[in-house]
């Protein structure tokens, strides 16, 4: 079984993509894009994602693309996992994850919500070069 995630497996697995980019390495809070896409960024503290209890905003987002709204409604939906989304991102094809919430989750699963997330964004030839180099089990 895969060891539980860290947050530098996202970093990792989204620099390993090919033709990967980080925008702002040196930054807190960096972007990793495909194509000028943007695939996961590391958000900061917004009014739409706080603690309901205390009302302190979220200072530990990282946004991850989806292919569509289908697969973001079962992220979000399934209680078993610590994705959520924010009324900020109604109708957009993307999960939220707490990076203080990221140790639910194996490597494993980390890698492949990262991997699923720079295929929605690369280009159709990029992601099928890759599919076909990793192909699904």
């Amino acid at each position: 079984m895969s060891r539980r995630a860290r947050v530098q497996d996202v970093h990792d697995v989204a620099l390993a993509m090919p033709h990967a980019v980080v925008y702002d390495p040196d930054a807190e809070r960096p972007v990793y894009q495909v194509g000028g896409k943007s695939f996961v960024f590391f958000r900061s503290r917004r009014p739409d994602a706080f603690d309901p209890e205390t009302g302190e905003r979220y200072d530990d987002v990282i946004v991850f693309w989806v292919a569509d709204e289908v697969e973001k409604q079962a992220m979000v939906l399934d209680e078993t996992t610590p994705y959520f989304t924010t009324p900020h991102f109604d109708g957009h094809p993307s999960v939220l994850l707490r990076a203080s919430r990221i140790g639910e989750l194996t490597r494993d699963e980390v890698a492949e919500v990262v991997q699923d997330a720079w295929l929605s964004r690369a280009s159709k030839r990029r992601a099928a070069d890759w599919l076909a180099e990793h192909p699904p089990h």
